[in-house]
């Protein structure tokens, strides 16, 4: 979830003031880490590597065949960390995440940087797991789902007695119930005791579905929470296309939640029964409406993270990932119910995008800034085209050889072998900030990380804790981290931590966490040998970044695995290797492709494209690898040849056929607790 830091947070007109002073001491950090390791380089044959696995607690009710998530987790994690910090050796790491029914968890120490050492993956998940399970309480068990189906939904958590307080002039209600709301001078006089009760301690979310109780306590999660509502200017708001059956009402109106079911009827006057798109003005027609950070965040993934030799290897690592970033994210969709509906999308990527986006109606292009109005420090808002939580916006390029003796940034560097990198490629307008990118230009940074860094710090800081607030910025990068660590993408370039021999890292983050251990690590192994191999072979992935931004879109689509295509490079081996002509536009040609051919291969009257599993395989033909640990590999190679091909479907399509042949499922969209009891 990123830096997890104790202390007293400050509330956002507090925070919004100290902006420029971590924003400053941020990028400080950064040069004094950078002034230290830009030019050090690691042994190849020692990098390291790791995953992360978010897993969810459920509570099974079999008296009432009812699932719900169980706030039982933040026990279990507290005693997961007591092992951990107690025991010697102990081959697993826990973490808090943002809902307190879920769990962090990763290897204890990182996997090895032999072939052989990816034989620990699946044990390892195995294990983490059967830890986990050993502290649940009786009626408890873990799963690794992307959405809990009913998450949002009546009753869907346990403990039952939580229910949502949201203040009713927070929650963009329609403006004629607003009226009739503030008409009435004994508006509090009609409040029920709990109702009264419930307002006495504040929201942090305003939201109509889910309570407050669903955040982990950890001061983070709900000042990230309020805070950003609070720049915001509004609650968020995600809107998800219902999945229309046969008996799916049309047009599809969701019901009034109970949050605010009594106070809208009051004010009413009319036998018309009201629905949540008539109440809440964000709330559309044929769509299921999420208006909190906990239908983001409160979804699990699964993370690799990479380490590199140096920090060119770490930039092209990153760039030659980027397109694999939504290829990945269709091939993992787990996520096809919100809230209790069947949606017409299979990922979580965009819900968790919006449940975070904390940029005002200035800066999403919605409407121009009033006079005066600004920044804290006076400097207009910029517009901004994506939530911090959205795909990569450029490519880093290998960049100059800083480890280089000769190096200086004045000097046009060559072109390292594997710098595929063209200014095309970069075809969407970056927004950042000017001042800091100067002020990395001057410190003898290339312009392509200046600007990326610079990217980076647009956005503003949205915890601070009041204790931590003065930093030894030689020693700290919670300033930076602060920044770095809350730009949540698709991939995340990772500098070493202050006097620490990590070195640099590239954090993989699209992909849907997965039902099985065997999927998750058939995925992370996957993942670590195409890096190997794009490094092998010296590998070329570039396509325009929106290309990439459009693949992210297609991936969302319902069973877009096995239907939709994808724009991917042509041409991925070195040109020689090719054997195609000496013409910049076929060399660079990009075109549409299935999942299964950019994983599996295909020939047509242009020629042959190998697929990324043939040159994983050649790669592995060409290293010293033992005849059975080949043969324990070739099982997750075979899975994903299988799931790119449709053979094999993607959890969201599984979960769906489940839901949809079920006894209790009328057709209707709706998702009863009976289904998700059974699944």
């Amino acid at each position: 979830m990123g830096l997890l830091s104790l202390g007293t947070p400050m509330t956002w007109d507090d925070a919004k003031k100290h902006s420029d002073f971590i924003h400053g001491h941020g990028i400080t950090q950064f040069l004094n880490v950078w002034d230290k390791v830009s030019k050090t380089k690691k042994d190849s044959n020692g990098l390291l590597w790791g995953d992360e696995i978010e897993y969810s607690v459920v509570n099974i009710d079999k008296d009432n065949k009812v699932a719900r998530l169980s706030l039982n987790a933040a026990g279990v994690l507290a005693d997961l960390q007591e092992d951990e910090l107690l025991e010697e050796n102990y081959e697993a790491s826990w973490k808090p995440e943002y809902a307190k029914y879920m769990i962090e968890g990763t290897p204890g120490f990182p996997y090895g940087s032999k072939l052989s050492d990816l034989l620990k993956v699946e044990d390892n998940m195995k294990l983490r797991r059967k830890l986990i399970r050993e502290k649940l309480g009786k009626n408890d068990i873990v799963v690794s789902i992307t959405a809990f189906p009913t998450l949002g939904a009546p009753d869907f958590l346990y403990p039952n007695h939580f229910h949502p307080n949201p203040d009713p002039k927070l929650i963009s209600l329609s403006p004629e119930i607003l009226k009739n709301l503030n008409a009435d001078p004994n508006y509090e006089n009609h409040l029920t005791l709990e109702e009264i009760l419930n307002n006495m301690k504040p929201s942090f979310s305003q939201s109509l579905f889910i309570p407050d109780q669903a955040i982990t306590d950890h001061a983070r999660f709900p000042t990230l929470t309020a805070n950003i509502r609070q720049r915001r200017g509004s609650k968020v708001a995600i809107n998800l296309p219902i999945y229309r059956d046969n008996l799916t009402p049309q047009p599809f109106k969701e019901p009034l939640p109970e949050s605010i079911a009594s106070i809208v009827e009051r004010k009413q006057q009319q036998s018309t029964k009201i629905s949540l798109p008539d109440a809440i003005l964000p709330s559309k027609e044929n769509h299921v409406y999420l208006d909190c950070m906990c239908f983001g965040m409160g979804c699990s993934c699964l993370q690799v993270t990479f380490q590199a030799s140096d920090i060119q290897d770490a930039r092209y690592i990153y760039d030659a990932l980027a397109p694999i970033t939504p290829i990945l994210l269709a091939l993992t969709a787990g996520a096809p119910a919100y809230k209790g509906y069947l949606v017409d999308t299979d990922c979580r990527w965009n819900v968790i995008s919006g449940s975070v986006d904390d940029r005002n109606p200035i800066e999403r292009g919605l409407r121009e800034a009033k006079p005066g109005e600004t920044k804290e420090n006076g400097e207009p808002f910029q517009r901004i085209n994506k939530s911090r939580y959205d795909s990569i916006d450029s490519y880093l390029s290998v960049g100059p050889d800083y480890t280089s003796p000769s190096f200086q940034s004045s000097s046009k560097s060559p072109k390292a072998s594997n710098d595929y990198f063209k200014e095309k490629y970069n075809d969407i307008k970056l927004t950042y900030d000017e001042s800091i990118y100067q002020n990395l230009i001057h410190h003898n940074i290339d312009e392509l990380l200046a600007k990326h860094i610079a990217h980076l710090f647009i956005r503003e800081p949205l915890v601070i804790f009041n204790e931590l607030l003065i930093q030894d910025d030689e020693n700290s990068t919670d300033h930076f981290e602060n920044i770095q660590s809350t730009n949540w993408q698709t991939l995340r370039f990772k500098p070493p931590p202050p006097n620490s021999e990590i070195g640099w890292r590239i954090e993989f983050r699209s992909m849907e966490v997965q039902l099985t251990d065997f999927a998750n690590a058939a995925f992370s192994i996957f993942l670590l040998l195409l890096t190997r191999t794009i490094k092998a072979l010296n590998l070329n992935f570039y396509i325009p970044i929106s290309k990439i931004d459009e693949n992210m879109q297609v991936a969302q689509v319902r069973d877009a695995a096995r239907t939709k295509k994808f724009w991917f490079r042509r041409h991925i081996l070195p040109v020689q290797k090719e054997g195609i002509a000496d013409n910049e536009e076929e060399i660079d040609s990009y075109e549409l492709m299935t999942i299964d051919q950019i994983i599996n291969g295909f020939k047509d009257e242009k020629g042959t494209f190998p697929g990324l599993l043939c040159l994983i395989c050649e790669y592995l033909s060409k290293s010293r690898i033992e005849k059975e640990t080949l043969e324990q590999l070739n099982r997750y190679i075979n899975f994903i040849s299988k799931r790119a091909s449709g053979e094999l479907v993607t959890d969201a399509v599984w979960i769906r056929d489940f839901i949809t042949h079920h006894k209790d499922y009328q057709h209707d969209s709706k998702v009863h607790s009976s289904i998700v009891y059974d699944l």
